[in-house]
């Protein structure tokens, strides 16, 4: 009888400790491919943190009398003055007239991938449109009636932007006016 491979025990256990070593190898390999990818994706930081938004527009689009509820179109200008190419996944904003608050509102493409959403090229600036639905209660009757008549001479708006590359997605607080 022929054998193919003869082991002493301490062949054994050198083949032991050496595939032990390959699986720390590559752990280690594995930790720092990972620490390199979140490095990577750091680097977009800054050009996001950049990106501007301003309050430009509101309009009543709607007012439902049965439901005691107004609709309007609130615009937001957002602006890219960075180097990065980025997309915006959501705008969430309190809305106040004249000092006082109206209530919250959110634009939000968060569940459209990345290549559907509007793309904010480097100089670009993109109008992005938001529906603000105010109810009539008895708390605010006031304000609601000064909404849908146009007229409330100040607005502004306060609340967060979460801008996103490939790699990276940073959310960042704004407060806009509009006069």
């Amino acid at each position: 009888m022929t054998t193919f491979f003869s082991c002493t025990q301490s062949d054994t256990i050198e083949m032991a400790l050496q595939s032990k070593m390959t699986v720390y190898a590559a752990i280690a390999g594995v930790l720092g491919l990972m620490g390199g990818i979140v490095y990577y994706a750091s680097l977009d930081n800054e050009s996001l943190e950049q990106a501007e938004i301003e309050l430009v527009n509101i309009e009543l689009r709607d007012v439902n009398s049965l439901k005691n509820q107004a609709k309007f179109d609130v615009t937001f200008l957002v602006t890219n003055p960075s180097e990065k190419t980025f997309t915006v996944s959501q705008i969430g904003y309190q809305l106040y007239g004249d000092g006082e608050l109206l209530g919250s509102g959110q634009y939000s493409t968060a569940d459209i991938a990345l290549p559907g959403r509007a793309i904010f090229y480097s100089g670009a600036s993109v109008p992005l449109k938001s529906t603000f639905v105010l109810s009539m209660s008895e708390e605010n009757s006031g304000v609601y009636n000064s909404m849908i008549n146009n007229e409330i001479a100040n607005f502004m708006a306060d609340g967060s932007l979460t801008t996103e590359t490939s790699w990276s997605v940073i959310e960042s607080e704004f407060k806009s006016e509009l006069k």
